[in-house]
């Protein structure tokens, strides 16, 4: 069973930029820059004849123009046991929209539904225990001054991962431009 997901690919050079806010917090286990991604949608672990069908689902994405994707600042998920350090991603309408239609294209091709609200964003690191609460305020607060980030993404990338970790290297499996 693949492991998959969609998402928006982050240019390198933007990676470059991004990579550059790596090391200095205990616990963090950093993605690397080459694997930076805004995930539209996870699909997880599906057999392959439901991702032969969200490949040919995703093939009917509408054709629409670029999206506009800013990264805004850093933040972290999970509140009193931080799980991820990530770069925000403004909710842009046309990047809100993208979303919304491939959730309906995957739901059609036999995918449950996604029970959490999209929030988009690029994730920096994955946390370990030793990254407390106190100490994770305390590296995105001493980051300094973010500079939103932008770029256009010009197609949707499915990705696979490794099962056992969760993480890269990704490797993409189809990609499927707007125009």
């Amino acid at each position: 069973m693949p492991r998959l997901f969609t998402a928006l690919a982050v240019p390198s050079e933007i990676g470059e930029r991004l990579a550059r806010f790596r090391g200095g917090l205990p616990g963090a286990r950093w993605v690397e820059a080459a694997d930076y991604h805004v995930t539209l949608r996870f699909l997880g672990d599906i057999d392959a004849d439901v991702a032969e069908d969200v490949l040919e689902a995703l093939a009917g994405l509408r054709a629409r123009d670029p999206v506009s994707v800013v990264l805004e600042g850093l933040g972290a998920f999970g509140g009193d046991r931080p799980r991820a350090l990530f770069a925000a991603v403004a909710q842009d309408p046309g990047l809100m929209d993208l979303q919304a239609e491939q959730e309906r294209l995957v739901r059609r091709a036999g995918v449950a539904p996604e029970t959490r609200r999209f929030t988009p964003h690029v994730t920096l690191a994955r946390l370990k225990r030793e990254a407390s609460p106190e100490a994770v305020a305390m590296y995105v607060a001493q980051s300094g001054l973010f500079e939103p980030l932008r770029f256009e993404a010009h197609a949707v990338t499915v990705f696979s991962a490794r099962e056992s970790t969760g993480g890269g290297p990704y490797i993409a499996e189809a990609e499927f431009p707007f125009a």
